[in-house]
């Protein structure tokens, strides 16, 4: 039987977990979930990997459209230090033409044998623009809370919602102590709605 040479979804995201993340995958000490909310739902990162940086990695095979990607991309822009999208050949020309610079762009295609192989077509480098409001967002309530008291801020806190506290983080907290202390917290965290199943 012939071998299609249209890369799936699900076999984009298998490579990539296997191919591109499989040591991140296996270390205890990093962090690979997939479908991760940003803004509280709105938009969903295909796999994100926090160790010393958020990286988020946006995943578009050849049976995909890039319908939704400008907006994926406002998204993940206003949060993650580094972003990757591993795309399909036929999507290529149309994807970097909208990308930020910044932006890693992996390239996915069918082999020989039938397997998906993922080369680098561009390399990441960091985001110059994370928003401190925006990353906040990565927070649930206890865990705002919980670094705003670290912080000496104590005031009323439980009172406030969700909104008024990552406006509070934001003006309180340095970007980068933010960045340490949304990964710590993302970490942390023993209940996840989606986690990424066993390889």
């Amino acid at each position: 039987m012939k071998k299609t040479s249209v890369t799936r979804d699900r076999d984009v995201r298998e490579a990539v977990l296997k191919k591109v993340l499989s040591e991140h995958v296996a270390d205890p000490n990093v962090l690979v979930v997939e479908e991760l909310g940003l803004e509280h739902g709105a938009c969903r990162v295909d796999i994100a990997v926090v160790n010393g940086y958020l990286h988020g990695y946006e995943l578009k095979s050849d049976s995909d459209n890039l319908q939704r990607l400008p907006a994926q991309i406002a998204a993940y822009s206003k949060v993650f230090d580094r972003a990757t999208l591993v795309l399909g050949e036929k999507h290529l020309e149309t994807a970097s033409s909208i990308l930020p610079s910044w932006w890693g762009i992996k390239v996915a295609h069918v082999g020989a044998r039938g397997a998906v192989n993922i080369d680098t077509h561009r390399p990441i480098e960091n985001n110059p623009d994370v928003s401190s409001f925006h990353l906040a967002h990565l927070l649930w309530k206890p865990e705002a809370i919980d670094i705003l008291r670290q912080m000496g801020v104590t005031d009323n806190l439980s009172r406030l919602n969700r909104s008024a506290l990552y406006n509070l983080l934001a003006e309180t907290v340095p970007l980068q102590e933010l960045r340490r202390h949304v990964r710590e917290a993302l970490k942390l965290r023993t209940k996840w709605r989606h986690p990424s199943p066993p390889l």
